[in-house]
């Protein structure tokens, strides 16, 4: 008895304790039965309609297109309604199409997925409810392709051991819906995932959800949150996706989702009366590049070519304009052109620039939590400013700086005046309103502290035709200071005309002046590197060279050796020539 309380050795190591090892099978047995119980519990639920499930192949969803019985599109009836545009998201599964309404003039951006008949609906939702009862913390560990296979094989595995009988298309479109909801976002998933769309907004229950469309802006969806607590427990999982919490108590969020798209949300109606907000400003999985701003117009091949100077030579630069103006989307852009093995620290609220560089320290700020102290920070906080103060103790080369709005700005300035060179955006329409916004609170930087700053570029939002489009309007250097009027000395390098849609030179860049004096060249030959990078752009644009890390690379070897990299890239136009 005194050796089976304590427990016995076997001699060859290995100690037992039988009470133990007796406790240890019983919970084995107890999961069991409570595993047989659950199966007999979903049998007895479903005796006919999940147990013998045998769903037809309707054979209008063959009018998608050769091979896919997946999704139907259906076909417009209205006779006032036009279809604008049709094009895939999810091949075979997911589709969008824009439709204009002449009798009210309406724009409407439809998400077309697979329809469930009543018998697929129930069982989505016994295999969602099994998903939810099995799935642990061990899930969140997973790449997105694990989970989408493993999710695959758990629709198989339920049906089988089951016994239910399905048509291969049932288990896709099931399949397709639990993809959706447990890897991707759930109603808005394919809003997510189309290219074409920038901005998601949600402005409560029972309103559809509107968003901005790369081609057709503001239009509405046919996606509708017709219920307060599912809106509700939509924004909670945004929240939790993005690692945060939103709640009463905290009703505001700012995140970023895995994927990089930036979150603002409301919860219930604490502060906003329609119920959960949320706006989600998407950004491309491929960052934008030199050749994305080119084919749009945005900027003039020899534009860039000035800019790619400017940042190989460090010199420091604001892009200004209002919102959704593309300045993120430009400073990305120049980025590609800082020399390959020079350190950058970027620093941003939420995560938006992507580089190929491999010497890149990419910093976010962190909320605090508890109550604000007397300066306004939570225990914990991380902000912009304390940033950029350890940035500069990192010995970065380049600084990027994804906005500046408060007392960071001061150091930010300090830190071009110790030789940084350092790239920021700020919501101006000009120079001259950049420099208010600069001088007064919450920044308060002296003005002769500006001329660290060498060059601005002032980027808009504008109407061009019938199409709202980006322009870079203004590329402006500071190339002074007068004491005695207390004004800055600028001079307009380059100036967009609204009349002829036409970037315009005005004559000088100081820039060139420098560059001829650092290097010790002639006009001559300062014209003749500037016309080299001209043509790298133009064949950037006529090869459609789009990959960041293709373009980085093209300029990591025109640094190596400008002669080699030009007579390949002309050989490489001539063949495309002569096919």
């Amino acid at each position: 008895m005194e050796n089976a309380a304590k427990g016995t050795d076997k001699g060859d190591g290995e100690f037992r304790t039988p009470i133990s090892e007796e406790r240890e099978w019983e919970a084995i047995g107890r999961a069991e039965k409570a595993r047989n119980a659950y199966l007999k519990l979903l049998r007895r639920m479903t005796p006919n309609r999940a147990s013998r499930v045998r769903v037809p192949v309707r054979p209008e969803a063959e009018a998608v297109r050769p091979g896919s019985a997946v999704t139907f599109v259906p076909p417009i009836e209205d006779i006032d309604v036009e279809v604008l545009e049709t094009y895939t998201v999810v091949p075979d599964f997911a589709y969008v199409r824009i439709t204009f309404n002449n009798a009210t003039s309406e724009y409407l951006y439809e998400v077309i997925e697979p329809t469930l008949s009543e018998e697929e609906k129930d069982l989505l939702d016994l295999v969602k409810d099994t998903l939810h009862k099995t799935l642990g913390y061990e899930w969140e560990k997973l790449t997105r392709l694990d989970k989408e296979e493993y999710l695959r094989e758990s629709v198989d595995s339920f049906m089988r051991t089951r016994g239910i009988k399905a048509e291969n298309v049932t288990k896709l479109r099931i399949g397709y819906y639990i993809i959706r909801d447990f890897v991707g976002h759930g109603v808005v998933d394919v809003l997510m995932r189309d290219d074409l769309i920038e901005d998601i907004s949600c402005d409560g229950y029972n309103v559809p959800l509107f968003v901005f469309h790369g081609r057709w802006e503001s239009i509405r969806s046919n996606i509708i949150f017709t219920s307060e607590d599912d809106l509700n427990s939509f924004v909670v999982t945004l929240a939790q996706r993005s690692g945060k919490q939103i709640s009463v108590a905290s009703p505001i969020l700012d995140g970023t989702t895995v994927e990089g798209h930036r979150i603002q949300a409301t919860y219930s109606r604490e502060v906003t009366t329609r119920g959960s907000t949320f706006t989600i400003r998407r950004f491309k999985n491929k960052p934008f590049t030199p050749t994305d701003m080119l084919r749009y117009k945005t900027i003039s091949p020899e534009m860039m070519a000035y800019l790619w100077m400017g940042v190989e030579n460090g010199e420091s630069m604001i892009l200004v304009g209002g919102t959704a103006s593309g300045k993120t989307s430009a400073l990305n852009s120049l980025a590609i052109f800082i020399p390959p093995g020079a350190k950058i620290v970027t620093i941003e609220d939420t995560r938006e620039i992507n580089l190929p560089h491999e010497n890149w320290i990419p910093g976010a700020t962190r909320t605090g939590v508890g109550e604000k102290d007397s300066e306004g920070r939570s225990a914990g906080e991380i902000d912009m400013y304390d940033l950029v103060r350890a940035a500069l103790r990192q010995r970065p080369n380049y600084i990027l700086v994804g906005e500046v709005r408060g007392k960071e700005t001061y150091i930010m300035f300090q830190a071009m005046a110790t030789g940084h060179s350092t790239y920021s955006t700020m919501h101006a329409d000009s120079v001259k309103s950049m420099v208010n916004r600069l001088e007064n609170p919450p920044i308060n930087c002296p003005r002769i502290l500006l001329t660290a700053l060498r060059n601005v570029l002032i980027q808009s939002q504008v109407k061009v035709g019938n199409e709202m489009v980006r322009r870079m309007k203004q590329i402006v250097e500071i190339v002074g200071y007068e004491p005695e009027t207390n004004e800055l000395i600028t001079n307009t390098v380059y100036e967009w005309d609204p009349a002829t849609d036409r970037f315009i030179f005005k004559g000088h860049a100081f820039l060139f002046d420098k560059i001829m004096e650092m290097r010790s060249l002639t006009n001559d030959e300062m014209m003749s590197e500037f016309d080299r990078r001209v043509e790298v752009m133009n064949y950037l644009v006529k090869k459609d060279v789009r990959d960041h890390r293709e373009i980085w690379n093209i300029v990591n070897s025109y640094y190596k050796d400008h002669e080699k990299t030009l007579a390949r890239l002309r050989a490489d136009l001539a063949a495309m020539e002569v096919k």
